[in-house]
């Protein structure tokens, strides 16, 4: 079944809609403090996609598309898509309401970097992504992973670390 994500306007119901998650208050996944920051009209382009049941918001992401000045992950470096917070409300998991968001994501075209959270690392390989030898300079404590599309290979870490030595 396909489902359609839709981008999410930056209001105040999106803002209720968001209290419904189970993770709403983790700061790891909390996206109200993002969705405050950028309420400024209903209309405002959004970093935010959701998919709805009905009328019920059930899965959201944020994604991001970062300058290639800020590629730290791919070969050659390039404009990337960074998704974060991704989430399935939990009578809505396993029905593939975040493959749908992760297919979406992919659709642009970009590599695509993420943050795996502790029990998410299986999901992220099964949508196509790799984890990355972890850097501590490059990573800061995070779980990255990447998704390469055709054409994009993952940077050097040893060539990185003669770069920077330099």
């Amino acid at each position: 079944m396909a489902y359609q994500v839709k981008r999410l306007k930056v209001n105040y119901k999106t803002l209720e809609e968001f209290k419904q998650f189970k993770e709403y208050g983790q700061q790891e996944l909390s996206m109200l403090e993002d969705l405050q920051d950028n309420i400024i009209e209903d209309n405002a382009d959004s970093p935010f996609y959701g998919i709805y049941f009905a009328d019920k918001l059930v899965a959201r992401m944020s994604l991001y598309e970062r300058d290639a000045k800020y590629d730290l992950y791919f070969d050659p470096p390039q404009t990337f898509l960074e998704l974060w917070k991704l989430e399935v409300l939990p009578n809505y998991q396993y029905k593939n309401y975040g493959r749908a968001l992760v297919d979406f994501a992919k659709s642009f075209g970009l590599p695509i970097k993420t943050n795996a959270r502790l029990k998410s690392r299986g999901f992220w390989e099964k949508m196509g992504f790799k984890p990355v030898p972890y850097n501590v300079e490059r990573d800061l404590s995070e779980n990255p992973f990447v998704w390469l599309p055709h054409g994009v290979k993952l940077k050097d870490a040893k060539q990185d670390k003669k770069t920077a030595s330099s």
